[in-house]
């Protein structure tokens, strides 16, 4: 709406994807591994693709947006950082 959640990008085109934390606060970005708590996604590992954060499952490739993945009240990812 105002421009918060713009980020620009090394080619000059803008994204509006935020950034994103697990439910212990700590941040997440594309390539990390997380244990999913909805959807039975299991161990994941994030992703991008056309230019939206995706959990791809490592067991069944299942990928799910991480729009689904918002907890309502925290405003957080419903996902725990793997220690890899």
């Amino acid at each position: 709406m105002f421009g918060l959640f713009k980020k620009k990008l090394d080619d000059g085109k803008k994204t509006n994807l935020p950034e994103l934390y697990d439910l212990d606060d700590k941040p997440l970005q594309v390539g990390d591994t997380v244990e999913s708590l909805r959807y039975e996604l299991g161990k994941s590992k994030i992703v991008l693709e056309d230019g939206q954060y995706y959990y791809e499952s490592i067991a069944t490739g299942k990928k799910v947006i991480w729009l689904k993945m918002v907890d309502a009240i925290t405003e957080k990812q419903k996902v725990k950082k793997l220690e890899t």
